[in-house]
């Protein structure tokens, strides 16, 4: 008689604490042949840059760049995010977007040249900083008051097929195609040509 009661307050327990951590969300592996940032359309990469997030409604959406991602934020807001990743920069891990350390410059290059580069730890964040002698280390709270200003010069990198720029207005532009700042307004019927 005593086991069974053990036995069955050990099962309600467990039922309790499963009802109670809620869902559990995890980070998906990057497929290249099909992923496509959920901003800029591009392809994600299977590399240090690329980010995501599911909602809590379970739908899963890839980024090309944290950029992208803090882009996504401002346009859909974050209370039906159930969880947020970016990859550290040194061995691709995924790492929960409020738990990495983030370094900032203008100079790095990133796939849509936001220049915010993570870490999922500070002390690696500390190392890259010294070893490059540029970089602002900076939280995830601290992103949020950051300016997200893309360095026009670093859009077309050349060789990663990453080169591409979107405006506050979700217009995008293939920076590959020989597309520079000044010829936005002459190129106006190129806008999203094969992006959407």
């Amino acid at each position: 008689m005593n086991k069974r009661w053990m036995l069955a307050m050990v099962l309600l327990l467990g039922t309790v604490m499963l009802t109670a951590c809620g869902q559990k969300y995890a980070a998906v592996p990057i497929n290249e042949e099909v992923d496509i940032c959920a901003i800029c359309n591009m392809q994600v990469k299977d590399d240090a840059f690329a980010t995501q997030l599911t909602t809590k409604d379970g739908k899963n959406y890839k980024f090309d760049d944290i950029g992208c991602m803090n882009e996504w934020k401002k346009q859909n807001g974050t209370d039906n995010i159930g969880m947020d990743y970016v990859r550290d920069y040194n061995d691709k891990e995924w790492i929960e977007f409020s738990k990495a350390t983030y370094v900032y410059d203008a100079s790095l290059k990133t796939p849509m040249a936001y220049g915010v580069l993570n870490f999922k730890d500070k002390a690696s964040a500390e190392a890259f900083v010294a070893e490059q002698g540029v970089g602002t280390i900076m939280t995830a709270d601290e992103l949020a008051s950051h300016d997200w200003t893309q360095n026009m010069d670093n859009m077309n990198m050349e060789g990663d097929g990453h080169g591409h720029s979107h405006d506050g207005d979700g217009t995008n532009y293939d920076m590959d195609h020989g597309m520079s700042e000044g010829d936005h307004q002459e190129g106006q019927s190129k806008e999203n040509s094969g992006h959407h």
